[in-house]
């Protein structure tokens, strides 16, 4: 893989880009497409989902009555940022999905009223993201450093530069982006955000919690049918990236609680036979009447649970702030 390393000079000051996304990052994202598609019963990875209509379709999600959880994060940021900055006084930040760094600015804000802003490094999928995130912050906080690194959260975390000698360290993973993992692959992530930390660093984390299956239900089928449209926008991305020929109507959206899982998953359901040819994948798949495809899974997690993550990778559970109904929760966890 070929690794390119951009350092654009900003009208403020300059900032780094680090990007390790190549070529070869889209054949392996092609080829897992295909044998997700292939299998019983078929998936499709959420990434498919994020397309410039995709995107579009998310941020009118958030913004939904129903959705909760973004307002709702951004609210518990906001009111115990501050607090959580005093405990742990980090002097960077480095944030793991940071995409449009919107949520990024009650944290930097609060390290900066702390005096404690030196860096920040975004991490994120999309090179674009974090360079128009750098430009803007690079504004808004005169002075802050910030050393972006474009990547795959499952395979590149390890370029994540060092902290700074005489520095702390807080790592940020938020927007219950852990929920969508299955159970192994959450361990997993959480040991890997451990790893970025020396004793004394602390980990923060947004998690969407289990509560009434009935309000998570609407916050993923609501009733302008924003989330369907948003479902079913995939079959539409994926016909343009591989010449595909299915009908996006044709699918169902649905939203289902699984009580033993504890998460959420979307579905797209075939009303009737469909014949979905790809000739961009070398594939032509069958889907009968009533078959499903599962698009996502958003696990919903319990205080206990977050601290049993946090445990296993070596953590300790020391901040949980949750909104009055207990909904949705932040918590931070430091390294000893």
């Amino acid at each position: 893989m070929t690794t390119t390393t951009t350092t654009i000079q900003m009208a403020v000051r300059p900032w780094r880009l680090d990007c390790h996304v190549a070529a070869g990052d889209d054949q392996r994202a092609v080829d897992e497409l295909r044998q997700s598609l292939s299998a019983t019963p078929p998936t499709i990875s959420p990434r498919w989902f994020y397309d410039d209509a995709g995107c579009a379709l998310f941020e009118r999600i958030t913004g939904l009555a129903e959705y909760y959880q973004t307002r709702t994060e951004e609210a518990l940021l906001d009111a115990r940022m501050d607090a959580v900055i005093e405990a742990v006084h980090p002097t960077e930040l480095v944030e793991i999905g940071s995409g449009a760094a919107t949520k990024t600015r009650a944290i930097l804000g609060a390290m900066a009223r702390a005096d404690g802003l030196h860096r920040y490094i975004p991490f994120d999928i999309s090179p674009g993201a974090i360079a128009r995130s750098a430009s803007a912050l690079a504004v808004a906080y005169p002075g802050l450093r910030v050393h972006g690194i474009a990547g795959d959260f499952s395979r590149h975390l390890g370029k994540i530069p060092r902290r700074q000698a005489g520095g702390t360290r807080l790592v940020a993973f938020l927007g219950s982006t852990l929920g969508n993992l299955e159970p192994a692959q959450r361990r997993l992530m959480v040991r890997r955000l451990a790893r970025l930390l020396a004793p004394g660093d602390a980990l923060l984390m947004g998690t969407d919690l289990a509560h009434d299956p009935a309000v998570l239900m609407r916050a993923y089928d609501d009733a302008p049918g924003v989330t369907a449209e948003f479902n079913r926008n995939i079959i539409r991305h994926i016909n343009r990236a591989f010449e595909g020929d299915a009908d996006p109507d044709a699918f169902i959206h649905e939203a289902i609680w699984n009580t033993r899982a504890s998460r959420i998953e979307m579905h797209l359901r075939a009303s009737r036979p469909i014949d979905w040819d790809l000739p961009g994948l070398d594939l032509r798949l069958h889907v009968p009447e009533g078959r499903t495809i599962r698009t996502e899974i958003s696990c919903k997690f319990t205080l206990d649970g977050v601290a049993a993550l946090y445990a296993d990778a070596g953590l300790r559970l020391t901040t949980w702030d949750e909104d009055a109904l207990g909904r949705y929760a932040i918590s931070v966890a430091v390294k000893d």
